[in-house]
């Protein structure tokens, strides 16, 4: 798979059986429909069923970055913010295929949801130094 930004083939990463496709040019990440939710399952925060399909029906982003096509169905993808606040922008593919993370762009996502968590903060710990190890987070 190619990376939607950098346009290098991506490489796959695995963390408790979800399979990232991480780009070691750009730092990057695309999750495949559902992997999402299973890495903040992992960490102990309440996710809706289908977070992909949430964020798709957040109002496009005013930003300055170009639009990005899903590696999957080649689409342009939608911009959105998963929170208040200009510093999170994610590209959400329309036809449901998946998102994709600028570098960093995961650990500020996790980052946000301790209110979210159940008690499980070594777990978050855990994902957290996970992402940054991997996807060299700084």
């Amino acid at each position: 798979m190619l990376c939607p930004t950098c346009r290098n083939p991506m490489i796959v990463v695995e963390y408790h059986d979800i399979e990232l496709d991480h780009c070691a040019s750009c730092k990057g990440v695309w999750f495949d429909s559902g992997e999402l939710e299973l890495l903040l399952k992992s960490a102990g925060a309440e996710t809706t069923p289908s977070l992909l399909a949430e964020l798709a029906t957040h109002p496009e982003a005013a930003t300055s970055e170009k639009k990005r096509k899903c590696p999957i169905c080649g689409r342009k993808m939608k911009k959105t913010k998963p929170h208040e606040g200009p510093e999170l922008v994610i590209d959400v593919c329309q036809r449901g295929d998946g998102l994709w993370f600028d570098g960093g762009e995961v650990a500020q996502l996790i980052s946000k949801q301790p209110e979210k968590l159940s008690g499980k903060q070594d777990s978050e710990k855990q994902v957290i130094n996970f992402l940054e190890e991997v996807f060299q987070v700084e």
